[in-house]
């Protein structure tokens, strides 16, 4: 069976990624299972380009099928910001809540209808010998004025669905994984990886 390496030790996020892959024969591994893996900067000026420094590091790394994902959000009335920074919006002793904190105080003055954002997530894949491809989901919606629900991590408790009229963190999972940023970029992502197992299968 293929083995592939998620490029992070974020559980929540590794959560996601399963669930979403679920149905391809794989054996799903993340960077808490090499606990000596090389620490990845991510100081690229995109998500695609973290994503790529991700993938081809860990996989180089690894020797195996690796995806690296960089995710984040985008708030129009922001200029695009807290973007690739979205992880580490509120300083050093960062946490979701004092991110979600950050945000609501930058755009407390707005009216529900200004302010406009959308979730970016982009997905790389690698081996050992090099990117097989990168892959781009985007999903657009509002920041609500207050937090609500507890599903979910990041801004989900922010970014309010239209549509359904509450945020990602009270649609929860079922509806949260068919229609998010990370759900269309590893829909996209899951081509790449089916024929990569197609292909080692035969080989």
């Amino acid at each position: 069976m293929t083995q592939l390496v998620v490029a992070t030790r974020n559980k929540k996020k590794l959560s996601e990624i399963k669930e979403i892959l679920k149905g391809i024969k794989l054996g799903l591994l993340s960077l808490d299972n090499y606990k000596d893996a090389p620490r990845v900067l991510e100081n690229g000026r995109s998500f695609k380009e973290n994503a790529v420094k991700k993938a081809v590091k860990v996989a180089r790394f690894t020797g195996k099928l690796c995806l690296g994902e960089d995710s984040g959000l985008c708030v129009d009335a922001l200029g695009g910001a807290p973007g690739i920074y979205s992880a580490r919006f509120s300083g050093n002793d960062k946490s979701d809540l004092k991110n979600n904190l950050k945000l609501l105080k930058l755009l407390k003055d707005l009216p529900l209808a200004k302010r406009r954002a959308h979730y970016v997530c982009a997905v790389a894949l690698a081996d050992k010998n090099g990117l097989l491809g990168v892959v781009e989901g985007i999903c657009p919606g509002l920041i609500a004025l207050t937090p609500s629900g507890s599903a979910g991590f990041g801004y989900d408790p922010l970014f309010y669905i239209p549509k359904y009229k509450k945020t990602f963190a009270q649609l929860g999972e079922k509806i949260k994984h068919k229609m998010s940023h990370r759900y269309y970029a590893l829909k996209k992502a899951r081509r790449i990886i089916e024929k990569y197992v197609e292909k080692q299968a035969v080989s």
